[in-house]
């Protein structure tokens, strides 16, 4: 039998829910290792390769969990988008939970990976608001760049994936807000994403940013999106 037949043979007998842990877990890991190893290796290099490149390496990472694994759990790797999708119930209440220990496994485990391959600089790559402007406006950022995120998300689930290029329309909106709006609030959109280096790290004072603006951005566009669907 060949590695190929074994593998869809194993695949076979999963449940679809089993399958979809299994690829929130591959697909939040892929997102997070591009996302914060991006902002290490930029710091190694003392910022040669700048914003440019730590924006483009979580939208290729989005992109590629989209077009790998959108069939199967709808690419989700971030839990605010899964209470999003939870609002406009594309997902159960049970689910919500699998889909949030997948996702904050897979960040752990893409932290753990920075950490031993990588590099340990930039606090692993956690994200960071920018203090010299005001607390209301780093919220309201951080809330506007997950709102942002939410809206092309339910834009590409409508319209069906908008023809095919729905990995790209939702990992170019990552990438943009990290490249317009990471100076101010940091621009995480993700939970997971912000929680894994930070604790890791040891540097978790501004994970109430992280875990709050981003959910109340998702959930205020999946309230909307369920009022006119």
């Amino acid at each position: 039998m060949s590695k190929e037949s074994t593998f869809e043979s194993v695949a076979d007998k999963l449940s679809s829910n089993q399958k979809r842990f299994i690829v929130e877990l591959i697909g939040t890991f892929i997102v997070v290792v591009l996302a914060t190893g991006s902002v290490v290796i930029d710091t190694k290099l003392n910022g040669i390769l700048g914003l440019p490149f730590v924006a483009f390496a979580p939208f290729a990472g989005v992109a590629i969990g989209v077009y790998l694994f959108g069939k199967i759990s709808m690419a989700h790797f971030n839990p605010a988008v899964s209470v999003g999708f939870l609002i406009t119930k594309h997902i159960t209440k049970r689910l919500l939970g699998l889909y949030f220990l997948a996702e904050i496994g897979g960040a752990f485990l893409a932290s753990l990976f920075v950490s031993i391959v990588i590099g340990n600089e930039a606090n692993l790559g956690a994200n960071a608001p920018n203090y010299s402007y005001p607390l209301p406006l780093i919220f309201g950022i951080e809330v506007l760049a997950s709102a942002l995120l939410m809206a092309v998300i339910l834009t590409v689930v409508y319209t069906k994936g908008l023809k095919g290029f729905g990995g790209i329309v939702i990992g170019g909106i990552v990438g943009l807000d990290i490249l317009f709006l990471a100076f101010i609030s940091g621009a995480s959109m993700n939970p997971a994403r912000s929680l894994a280096p930070a604790l890791l790290s040891g540097v978790w004072s501004d994970l109430w940013l992280y875990w709050t603006a981003t959910f109340v951005g998702t959930s205020v566009i999946a309230l909307i999106y369920r009022k006119k669907v």
